[in-house]
């Protein structure tokens, strides 16, 4: 099933999104069903007032253009660093100071406490800092010994 709708930006660098009837919807944004673990899979696109307008079952059933579009805008408002390894930390009470090594550079943060080291599914973490910055463990045991010996302290 091929997805109904185009997708194309204003003057102001913002998506909108004609419909198959052929209404123009300005200003949507795509917003993921399961971020984690199924981040290009089912994507609402929704309008300023958060109506849905469009759905996307996955990205692969997009063209090359409107899909390309999907994704610049997801990673202009996403910022979810992957954590792939542990550093060190300040202390194992907290709140507590954390090196991490993530996809996107070394980084230090504040962890609160470890209700801020929340489970999703059976490997994987989701980590929040004092900013509100969320970064993600995609899988626990894939992680280094070292790592692992620190996570396992909060957990």
């Amino acid at each position: 099933m091929k997805t109904e709708f185009t997708l194309s930006r204003d003057a102001f660098g913002k998506l909108n999104l004609v419909d198959a009837a052929g209404e123009l919807h300005e200003n949507v944004s795509p917003v993921r069903a399961f971020p984690i673990q199924a981040p290009l899979s089912g994507i609402s696109l929704v309008n300023t007032d958060g109506k849905e307008v469009g759905w996307i079952d996955s990205l692969d059933q997009l063209s090359a253009a409107n899909a390309a579009l999907v994704r610049e805008e997801l990673q202009s408002r996403e910022f979810m660093p992957e954590i792939s390894r542990i550093i060190a930390v300040t202390s194992f009470a907290t709140p507590c100071t954390w090196t991490v090594e993530t996809n996107r550079g070394a980084t230090d943060f504040v962890l609160r406490g470890e209700e801020d080291i929340r489970r999703i599914g059976t490997d994987a973490l989701l980590v929040s800092d004092t900013h509100g910055i969320h970064f993600l463990i995609r899988n626990q045991f894939e992680l280094d010994k070292h790592s692992k010996k620190i996570l396992d302290r909060f957990l």
